[in-house]
This record gives structure tokens, C-alpha cells and sequence, in this order.
């Protein structure tokens, strides 16, 4: 399955939701979120700085993270990064294929 690393900021509003309800039942908002389209949470951590929280998910396709992202940024308490994570199998792979490009101004 392929992995996906998302970067949570709370709004003020999603601030004082966690102050409310605690970490916890956050980590299990989001497990359940994940679940919901069919994925798996791999982690989840608090952070300090410009995230509030940084999970790390499987999903089963780009559009069951989509699906998820929407449902978080439809909140209004959460906003939301989300990165494709790949392994050195996937980037191996990428290098046996040819691309073509012309960089601009030549």
C-alpha cells in the first residue's frame, strides 16, 4: 500500500477541541478517519512548531487519502498537508523509465 505522510495545523478553533478533548481521542479521530477509506494509520505524533501533528498513513490509493483530506479540510478545524512517500523500490523503478523534457528557456 502505498504511504503518505500528513502534516496537521489546527485552526483556534481545532485548538481548543484537542484542549478540550485531549490528545487521545484526537489519535483515534484520526485512526478512525484513515480506517474509513480503507487505509492504516503507521503513526501519529504531536508536534511543536508550524505543525500541530504529523501521521503517517498506508492507503490503499490516492483518492481514499483525497477522500480523507476533503472530510479534514471540510472540518474547518484542521488544515492539512499531504505528501506521497516513496521507497528507494519506487525511485529504483523511476530510473528505468525514460522521460522527456525540455527545461524552460532552451
Amino acid at each position: 500500500m502505498p504511504k503518505y505522510l500528513i502534516e496537521v495545523s489546527y485552526t483556534s478553533e481545532g485548538a481548543k477541541g484537542v484542549l478540550n478533548d485531549g490528545g487521545s481521542k484526537r489519535k483515534a479521530a484520526a485512526k478512525a478517519l484513515i480506517e474509513s477509506v480503507g487505509g492504516k494509520m503507521e503513526s501519529f505524533y504531536f508536534a511543536l512548531g508550524d505543525r500541530d501533528a504529523i501521521v503517517v498513513v498506508d492507503a490503499p490509493d490516492v483518492s481514499a487519502v483525497a477522500a480523507a483530506s476533503l472530510a479534514i479540510g471540510a472540518s474547518g478545524a484542521v488544515k492539512a498537508t499531504t505528501t506521497a512517500l516513496l521507497t528507494a523500490e519506487d525511485i529504483d523503478a523511476a530510473t528505468k523509465k525514460s522521460a522527456s523534457y525540455t527545461a524552460p528557456g532552451r
